[in-house]
Formats: C-alpha cells, structure tokens, sequence
C-alpha cells in the first residue's frame, strides 16, 4: 500500500512551501491529498490559487504525513480546533508532522510536541518556538518523527526530507538528481 500526505491550505499559506512538496511528494509517488481549511478555492500570500482536493473536515486522518505550510495561513491553521486535533492525533500515532517557515512555532510548539525536539523555523519566529525545544539554526531538521524546516528557500529540502522518512533515502537522491536540486 502506498503511502498518503495531507497538506492543509488556509487563506494566506506561502506559495513555495506548499506547490514545492505536493510536487515532489507526488514525484515520489505518494499520494498527496491538499485539503482546503475552510474553503476549496484558497489563495496563497503571493496570489497563487490552489483549488483543493478536499475541505479538510472531509479529508479523515489515515496519512503517514501531514504538511503544514508557513505564510499567515499557519494562524489560521493554529487557530483551527480540527487541526490541532489532527496533529495530536497523528503525532500520538507516532505519524510523521512536517511543519515549514511560521508553522512549526505558530502551529506545533503551542501543542507541546516540540519539547524535548531538535527544530527550527522561520528566523523571525524563532521567540514564539517552544523554549524546551532544542533550536536548531539549519535549514531542515528532523527529530524523530517531526521535521521542520526555516522558509521558502528550503522547501525543496525539506521535501526530500519528507520523501526519505516515507520512502528512503534512495528515493529521496533519485528526486533530488532528476530536480537538480
């Protein structure tokens, strides 16, 4: 059986972090459902629009990975009770939550499941990180089952990061050769 991401959009999400691992992960041949928050139709903050797969209160949680773009979208992520619910759900599963730019501060370090955590962010949000997480100035860091990643320019990286935890390492280099990454 292969493998399945969810990558939530909300108003706002950053156009990189969120078309750059739904590309890859898809090159990977996982399958990647993009659901929407709130509406199908979401528009990033540099006026891409995305039209989803599915509203994500009809998305389920059978993933091996949820992906949790940066941008103002990761307030509202933050904001959303079924998205916290998700990720605490997932992480408890022991699922792997990748989270880019303002999404690991905004989104998972008030969950409480960076503590302990080698992790990073966006630099700007870096006073929001969880203070018993261990910050890491790198542009992608995995721990465990958590990877989170600094920003835009890192979104390649930190989807082949993604792909090696879901499909190894072999897979994760072939992408990166065929992409010139």
């Amino acid at each position: 059986m292969g493998k399945k991401a969810l990558i939530i959009l909300a108003e706002g999400f950053e156009d990189i972090e969120t078309i750059t691992p739904i590309d890859i992960l898809r090159r990977a041949e996982v399958e990647v459902t993009v659901a929407g928050l709130s509406d199908m139709k979401v528009k990033g903050a540099r006026g891409t629009v995305v039209l989803a797969d599915k509203l994500l209160k009809d998305s389920g949680s059978d993933f091996d990975v949820i992906i949790l773009p940066g941008g103002s979208g990761a307030s509202k992520l933050a904001a959303s009770d079924d998205v916290k619910a998700l990720i605490t759900d997932m992480h408890n599963r022991g699922k792997i939550i990748a989270a880019i730019c303002a999404a690991p501060a905004l989104v998972l370090s008030p969950l409480g499941i960076l503590k302990g955590k080698k992790a990073t962010s966006f630099p700007g949000e870096r006073a929001r990180m969880d203070k018993e997480c261990i910050y890491k100035e790198e542009n992608v860091v995995a721990d465990g089952n958590i990877i989170t990643s600094r920003g835009p320019g890192t979104a390649i990286s930190f989807s082949l990061a993604i792909v090696e935890k879901l499909a190894g390492k072999d897979v994760s280099e072939k992408i990166n050769k065929a992409t010139l990454a």
